[in-house]
């Protein structure tokens, strides 16, 4: 069984170097799924056979020295030298591929359940949604929110709320859904959207925008206007480019791109039903919707809600609209 761990914890390491080095994909879910599997296997294992089979070897270690003891006591020798203790200590000790596979079970099983059912952590890496959040954030996405789905296989089992217009979202990339991205939803199915001359419209109405100045972009190191926007009620800051004002051009035929017109004023979208379109904050320095289309509802991961931590600003600590 050594050697099996062994080869088990070899085929681990090789797995996450190669994913580290970027020769492969890797699938958090799966592995975190596969690790929960085989390591509850191995606990299994502790708790009905290797363990009785030590606490047997044990006490037969014991009754054996007491019938010596018996034995040389009926001879009259009661002082007996020999402390059997230790030996016993020894055969009740858990073997190392043990520890580090059956005592690991309960850590990672929580893990799995956590990030598969309640709240998962996720890096913003790109400033498509600044200024509401900036590179370096480390967010929680709440999972249950939209309902419950089955880990790995993503299919949904337990309807909750609904997806709403503002909510900031965490889905599978459709171009490459082994690929996290982060964005506002702007359309809901049924939506008409449109974004014309750096306005946004939904079904045909402005939505309502007050300007908040300009904001200085750390990342570019450039001064943008920068104003507030209200979604279905959600109020949260935008910024715009005046510098970038180009019509969005698809960067592929994504499915039901019939849905979008183009024009050098730019894009309105029909949203299809069980889809959504999204947008970044940062307006005109994003690549969302309007280039790769919609967002399958089975694609979705959680709704984004709180920034536990930013370890080059703490005071973006806390929660976000």
């Amino acid at each position: 069984m050594s050697a099996l761990t062994g080869f088990l914890y070899a085929i681990l390491v090789a797995y996450l170097g190669g994913w580290y080095f970027g020769y492969w994909t890797g699938n958090f879910s799966l592995l975190l799924f596969i690790l929960t599997v085989v390591t509850l296997a191995y606990w299994l294992a502790e708790r009905f056979h290797f363990k009785p089979a030590r606490d047997r070897a044990a006490a037969a270690l014991l009754a054996n020295d007491a019938q010596r003891r018996e034995k040389l006591a009926a001879q009259g020798i009661e002082r007996v030298d020999g402390d059997v203790e230790g030996a016993r200590q020894q055969i009740l000790q858990q073997p190392w591929w043990l520890d580090w596979t059956a005592g690991l079970f309960p850590v990672i099983l929580i893990v799995f359940l956590l990030r598969s059912f309640l709240f998962e952590p996720f890096k913003i890496p790109s400033g498509s949604m600044v200024p509401t959040l900036r590179v370096g954030d480390l967010i929680l996405v709440n999972k249950f929110h939209y309902g419950i789905r089955l880990p790995v296989i993503d299919k949904k089992i337990i309807s909750n709320h609904d997806v709403q217009r503002g909510d900031v979202m965490v889905f599978r990339y459709p171009v490459n859904p082994t690929q996290d991205y982060i964005k506002r939803v702007v359309g809901i199915p049924g939506d008409e959207i449109a974004y014309l001359n750096q306005k946004l419209f939904v079904n045909g109405q402005p939505i309502e925008e007050q300007s908040l100045g300009n904001f200085y972009d750390d990342d570019a190191m450039v001064y943008r206007p920068q104003f507030t926007e209200k979604l279905t009620g959600v109020e949260h800051s935008i910024l715009v480019d005046p510098t970038r004002q180009l019509p969005p051009v698809p960067r592929l035929n994504f499915p039901s791109i019939e849905n979008c017109r183009y024009s050098v004023e730019g894009v309105t979208c029909k949203v299809p039903a069980g889809h959504y379109f999204m947008m970044g904050d940062n307006r005109d320095n994003s690549e969302d919707s309007r280039f790769w289309g919609f967002v399958p509802d089975q694609n979705i991961v959680g709704k984004a809600f709180f920034v536990w931590m930013n370890f080059g600003n703490l005071k973006r600590i806390g929660a976000f609209h």
